[in-house]
C-alpha cells in the first residue's frame, strides 16, 4: 500500500490530478456551506431526516439541502436528467442513433442533458421552496426573494455541473460522483455528536443507546462488507472467437468471457421506488382534509398504510425496489444488441448457436441473476427502516444507498487510479 501511495506521489502527472480533484472539492463544500438567510437550520435537518425521499435527494443534492444552501439543490438535477435522458435514448430512435456515433454523439446528449438540467433545476427547486412553505418550515417569500432564490439555485448548480465535469476530465474519478460521496461524508460528524450528546444526555451515559449504538456498528461493517460483495459479483457467461487464418498460421479459438453484473441498474431503482411510494402518503394527508366522511376515512388509511415506519411501508417499499430493479434491467441491457455484437466479431456462446438463441439465453441468465440483485437493492433500501427499529437510534441513519454510493465510487476512483499507474508503467517500456 505504501509502495503505491510512495508511486502515485512520485508521478507528477497524477499528483496534479489528485490536486486538483481534491481543491475543487473544497471549493463545492465551501459554496454547500453557505446558507439563505432567515431559515432555521435545525428545523430543516428535523424535516429532512424524517421524510425518505427529501433525504435521498439531499444525498442526491451533496448536502445543500439540508443546509439550505445557496446552490439548493447541488447536482441532485443534472442526476435527473442524466436518468431522463438515458431512458430516452433507449426510446426514442434518433437518439438511439445518436448514442451510437461515438464520442461526437454521446457529447451531443451530455449537452442536452445540461439543457435539460436548468428547467429542471427551477421546477425542483420552486417544488420544494413550496412544499417548505406548506409544512410550515419556510415562511412566505416576496416575490424578487423566490426569484433570487431559483437563479442562485440554477446557476450554482450549472457550476457544480461544470467543476464536476472538470473532475471527470482533468482530475480522478468522476465528479458528480465524487461531489455526491463528499456529501454523504460530511454528514458523519454531525450524526456522530448528535448520537454522543443522546448517549450522554443529562450527565447519564443510557446504557440501553450504548448496546444499540454496538449493535449499530456490527450492522454497519457486516453491511459494508455485503455491498462490496454485490457490488463486484459478476456472472461470467463463455464466449469463444472462431478459428482465424492469417497467411499460412492458423490460429486456435479464443476463449474468454462476457461479464454480466448481478447490480446492473445500480441505485436507480431506489430512486424509482420512492418517488412512487411518496405520493400515496401525500394523497392521503390530503384526503384526511376532505368534507366528505368516507374520503377522510380513505385518506386516514393510506396515511396509517403508507406511514414510513410501518411494515406495510417497508413491505411495499421492498417490492417496488425489486419490480423497478427488473423493470431497468430490461430498458438497458439489451441481449439482442449483445447477440449480434458477437456474431458480427466471429465470437459465440459455446453449445448455443449464434443470432436469437444466443440472445435468448443471455437474457435468461439476465432474469435469473437479476433476481438476488434485485432482492439486494431492496434490502439497501430498507435498511434505514430495520436499523432504527432494532437500535431505537434515530441520530444515526445506516442508509444503505449512501454506502452504496461511496462503495461504489470509492471502487471506481480506485481502479482509475490503477489504470493510470498501468499505463506509466508501460509508457517506461
Amino acid at each position: 500500500m505504501f509502495k503505491t501511495l510512495r508511486k502515485i506521489w512520485s508521478l507528477r502527472d497524477l499528483r496534479k490530478r489528485i490536486f486538483l480533484t481534491f481543491v475543487l472539492l473544497i471549493i463545492i463544500r465551501m459554496i454547500a456551506l453557505i446558507p439563505i438567510p432567515g431559515i432555521s437550520n435545525e428545523t430543516l435537518k428535523e424535516f429532512f431526516s424524517g421524510n425518505q425521499v427529501l433525504g435521498l435527494l439531499d444525498i442526491f443534492s451533496g448536502g445543500t439541502l439540508s443546509n439550505f444552501s445557496i446552490g439548493l439543490m447541488g447536482v441532485g438535477p443534472y442526476i435527473t436528467a442524466s436518468i431522463i435522458m438515458q431512458l430516452l435514448t433507449y426510446i426514442v430512435p434518433s437518439l438511439d442513433e445518436l448514442n451510437k456515433e461515438g464520442e461526437s454523439g454521446r457529447q451531443k446528449i451530455n449537452q442536452y442533458t445540461r439543457y435539460l438540467t436548468v428547467p429542471l433545476s427551477i421546477v425542483q427547486s420552486f417544488s420544494l421552496l413550496a412544499l417548505l412553505k406548506s409544512q410550515g418550515v419556510l415562511p412566505a417569500l416576496a416575490p424578487l426573494a423566490l426569484v433570487s432564490i431559483l437563479l442562485s439555485s440554477t446557476a450554482i448548480t450549472m457550476i457544480f455541473v461544470w467543476i464536476g465535469e472538470i473532475i471527470s476530465e482533468e482530475g480522478i474519478g468522476n465528479g458528480m460522483s465524487l461531489i455526491i460521496t463528499v456529501g454523504i461524508l460530511a454528514s458523519i460528524p454531525n450524526q456522530v455528536a448528535n448520537t454522543t450528546a443522546l448517549i450522554a444526555s443529562e450527565g447519564e451515559i443510557d446504557m440501553v443507546k450504548v448496546y444499540g449504538l454496538i449493535a449499530f456498528v456490527l450492522i454497519a461493517i457486516f453491511t459494508v462488507f455485503f455491498i462490496v460483495l454485490m457490488n463486484d459479483a459478476i456472472r461470467k457467461v463463455p464466449i469463444s472467437y472462431a478459428r482465424r487464418m492469417t497467411g499460412k498460421l492458423s490460429h486456435s479459438t479464443i476463449d474468454t468471457f462476457l461479464p454480466v453484473k448481478i447490480n446492473i441498474a445500480g441505485v436507480i431503482p431506489i430512486i424509482f421506488a420512492l418517488s412512487i411510494i411518496v405520493f400515496p402518503g401525500l394523497a392521503g394527508n390530503y384526503l384526511t382534509h376532505a368534507r366528505s366522511g368516507w374520503l377522510q376515512t380513505m385518506g386516514s388509511n393510506m396515511v396509517k398504510f403508507f406511514n414510513p415506519a410501518s411494515l406495510s411501508y417497508g413491505i411495499m417499499y421492498f417490492l417496488l425496489v425489486v419490480l423497478f430493479t427488473y423493470f431497468y434491467t430490461a430498458i438497458v441491457f439489451q441481449p439482442k444488441q449483445i447477440s449480434e455484437n458477437l456474431q458480427k466479431q466471429g465470437g459465440f456462446v459455446p453449445g448455443i448457436r449464434p443470432g436469437i438463441q444466443t440472445s435468448n439465453y443471455i437474457e435468461m441468465i439476465v432474469r435469473r441473476i437479476t433476481f438476488p440483485g434485485s432482492v439486494f437493492l431492496g434490502i439497501v433500501a430498507i435498511l434505514p427502516l430495520i436499523i432504527q427499529s432494532v437500535t431505537h437510534i434515530t441520530t444515526l441513519v445506516l442508509g444503505g444507498t449512501g454506502i452504496l454510493i461511496i462503495v461504489s465510487v470509492v471502487f471506481e476512483t480506485a481502479n482509475q487510479l490503477k489504470s493510470h499507474l498501468v499505463t506509466r508503467d508501460y509508457e517506461h517500456y
